[in-house]
């Protein structure tokens, strides 16, 4: 059986002018999420429950969800190998003026690696650090 390369992780921490609970309704709520993407979303809001992002390209399920706080889900892309899941991981941190969040993506298939990091800053923090300033 061939060996696949490792998966990779990619970090990035993003400033927010808006408060965590407002950040964090964006990322979860079905109707901000897709105002934020521009595209059809549905997100559970309850551990165990299920995501659909980007009209189907993304699928993946609620693993840890601290209001405000955390947001842990396990994430499949319609392009990545079959089975394949990764780990998102969003910490809010209240800070002065709004909420920095650290992100985590963990488990990328190397071969994706660079379009989803630049995926990550094009489709969402570009468009939520635009949505919550308009609020």
């Amino acid at each position: 059986m061939k060996k696949l390369p490792a998966p990779t992780t990619i970090r990035q921490t993003v400033t927010l002018a808006a408060a965590p609970a407002a950040v964090y309704r964006a990322l979860m709520d079905s109707r901000q999420h897709a105002r934020l993407t521009n595209a059809p979303a549905r997100i559970s809001s309850k551990v165990g429950g299920s995501l659909m992002a980007y009209g189907g390209y993304i699928t993946g399920t609620n693993l840890v969800l601290v209001p405000g706080k955390k947001i842990v889900q396990a994430w499949h892309m319609q392009d990545w190998p079959a089975g394949h899941l990764s780990r998102c991981t969003f910490r809010l941190e209240r800070i002065r003026g709004g909420t920095r969040l650290h992100f985590t993506h963990s488990g990328v298939p190397p071969r994706h690696l660079a379009a989803v990091k630049q995926g990550w800053i094009d489709h969402y923090w570009t468009p939520l650090t635009a949505m919550l300033a308009a609020k």
